[in-house]
């Protein structure tokens, strides 16, 4: 049955631009530099992303995609109508259309570090779905997260897609799974996509497309980092250099310097040599099992998993434990 015209609300918690700069300073102090790849996400980086998805060799959102439309109707009958779905990195909302007809939320919160890109996106879908009341929060998913307060009042299911818990190291992906489960709260539950274990070569082939998006987007951080906190980053000096360290289960993004520089950020100096990398992202890949053991540690029961028939991609769905 149809619900009254939903409403459109947009909260902001803006972290501190301060943050960003120590966070970078920091990253570039260390023996073997940093960046975390939250920083991604200015609107250039997120326009960029979604243009990575659709490229032949990047194989997780098409393959995610198929199993939320085979699977919309189970998905459905678990989460059960009128919860609240929480879509934390929410990014286009492309994904959770292919839930919203089978689901019906009574709410939907979707939460994003890229403001202007979340607007967006969050006013299309309350557009697009009359019916529902659409709450967009603009934050940084990896700290607390205040959500707006109708969230509180209604089973929620949060939804986590695109396996970017395989950026989190697997002690800290517990934790942020523990995290996703205090969303939940209790009756909760978590919809999540995680990447597989596969052949290295179509992995590799993922994260260096033949149309160069992903050496784009790898380099923009540095382009923000100039914009936004004075950097002299020469993008021509870096280089976009990916691969999958097999022994540690993961794809590693680095920026490697093509050449002894040095480079100043807000009147602090950073000495490279030719060769020397900042690592700008890793992707853990999981077995089913592997996967699983983590849930259960973060307090998170699994209730079911489908995963495609290539046994690229699998979609969990885990009951909080109370």
């Amino acid at each position: 049955m149809a619900r009254a015209t939903g409403a459109f609300n947009f909260h902001i918690e803006e972290s501190a631009p301060a943050v960003f700069y120590r966070d970078v300073i920091a990253g570039l102090d260390r023996t073997q530099r940093r960046i975390p790849p939250k920083y991604f996400y200015d609107a250039r980086g997120s326009r960029l992303f979604e243009a990575i998805c659709e490229q032949p060799e990047y194989y997780p959102t098409r393959t995610e995609a198929g199993l939320l439309s085979r699977h919309a109707g189970d998905i459905a009958a678990l989460a059960e109508n009128d919860c609240c779905l929480i879509e934390p990195g929410s990014g286009s909302c492309d994904k959770v259309r292919l839930l919203l007809g089978n689901l019906r939320p009574a709410v939907y919160v979707p939460i994003d570090i890229s403001c202007d890109h979340l607007q967006l996106a969050a006013e299309c879908v309350a557009r697009d779905f009359p019916w529902l009341e659409v709450h967009a929060v603009c934050t940084d998913i990896t700290e607390t997260v205040s959500l707006p307060i109708v969230a509180r009042h209604a089973r929620r299911v949060v939804f986590y897609p695109g396996s970017s818990i395989g950026n989190f190291e697997p002690a800290a992906a517990t934790a942020f799974l523990r995290d996703l489960a205090g969303v939940a709260g209790p009756g909760g539950a978590v919809l999540i996509g995680v990447d597989l274990r596969k052949d290295d070569a179509v992995l590799n082939a993922a994260y260096n497309d033949a149309a160069g998006l992903t050496a784009s987007f790898n380099l923009n951080l540095l382009r923000r980092i100039n914009r936004e906190l004075h950097a002299d980053f020469s993008l021509d000096n870096f280089e976009h250099f990916a691969f999958y360290n097999r022994s540690a289960g993961r794809i590693e993004m680095h920026l490697v310097s093509r050449c002894r520089q040095t480079v100043r950020i807000d009147g602090r100096r950073f000495e490279f040599r030719a060769g020397e990398h900042i690592h700008t992202e890793n992707s853990y890949k999981y077995t089913v099992q592997g996967f699983q053991m983590l849930a259960v540690m973060a307090g998170l029961n699994p209730v079911t998993v489908w995963i495609d028939r290539d046994k690229l991609f699998s979609l969990h769905y885990l009951q909080r434990a109370d």
